[in-house]
């Protein structure tokens, strides 16, 4: 199985005559999502390579049926276009849009709990569940179908972490890029408890990073309440205090949030940490028993 999308979920392209949205709505399209429309306002009744082109959601989402939304609309809109996502009955919004102000992050958090939809970043490069179906950015040649699932605070090592497992022979159900901004829709927590629940993910790998405390707390409630093995690795273990490395959430303050503390936190809980990406295939697959 997999967790959040599958070969029937139905994708709305939000930005989609942009130069991203273009590019990647032929890109999921090519692997076999169903991405079912298209949504940039004034621009309805066009299309793209057969994809329909509406000037807003809600009439996308009732003439499709659509059920998943990716966002590629520049940073200024992209809060308005998560919210217009969720209005129209959207239960899976994708930002994958970079330099989302964080104040505008915080009333949208809040009206999608009441609303009930769950959102993936945004700054984050979205998910694929191999062999069935793609939302975001993620280059789908390097993923294989199998037992682990992958959760990430960054994409760049999402990428090369699946790449190390699928070198030694280890498919993947799930690989969800969570996103690095310090306000997301979905955390590591959040993706951990799916993966425990889907009954074909055997084990899973968590990348973390400098900055914050969701890794600390992602190992807390792995030893509290997962059954299934978990390896981990933490970025910018070389990391100076104070400098930014890469997101905004990804910065050591007043000494805290270091690789150091994290690994620390991670192995206290019985979690195997790669120190460098490759060492993370053989320690999944002694996790697996293989």
């Amino acid at each position: 199985m997999s967790i959040l999308i599958d070969q029937k979920t139905k994708v709305v392209v939000q930005g989609i005559t942009g130069r991203d949205g273009s590019f990647h709505a032929k890109a999921m399209k090519a692997y076999g999502t169903r991405v079912v429309a298209g949504v940039t306002p004034g621009k309805g009744g066009q299309s793209l390579e057969g994809i329909p082109i509406f000037d807003s959601m809600s009439e996308a989402v009732e003439r499709t049926g659509a059920d998943t939304s990716v966002i590629y609309v520049p940073p200024p809109f992209a809060a308005d276009a998560i919210l217009e996502a969720a209005y129209s009955g959207i239960q899976l919004v994708v930002a994958v849009t970079e330099g989302v102000p964080t104040l505008d992050m915080v009333p949208v958090l809040r009206e999608l709990a009441n609303l009930g939809t769950r959102l993936i970043g945004p700054n984050c490069p979205g998910l694929i569940s191999p062999g069935k179906s793609k939302v975001g950015i993620m280059p789908a040649d390097i993923h294989r179908p199998g037992p682990v699932g992958v959760v990430s605070r960054s994409g760049t090592l999402t990428y090369e972490m699946v790449y190390q497992l699928s070198r030694h022979d280890i498919g993947q159900s799930t690989c969800i890029g969570i996103g690095g901004d310090p306000l997301i829709g979905t955390n590591f927590i959040d993706a951990l408890d799916l993966f425990q629940n889907d009954p074909e993910t055997q084990a899973v790998v968590m990348i973390g990073e400098i900055g914050g405390t969701a890794e600390e707390e992602a190992a807390r409630f792995i030893r509290e309440r997962m059954s299934k093995p978990v390896v981990a690795f933490i970025a910018g273990q070389t990391a100076p205090p104070g400098k930014r490395m890469g997101h905004a959430g990804a910065i050591i303050s007043g000494g805290s949030g270091t690789a150091a503390e994290k690994i620390k936190a991670l192995e206290e809980a019985g979690i195997p940490v790669a120190r460098i990406p490759s060492e993370a295939g053989p320690l999944i697959r002694k996790a697996l028993g293989l």
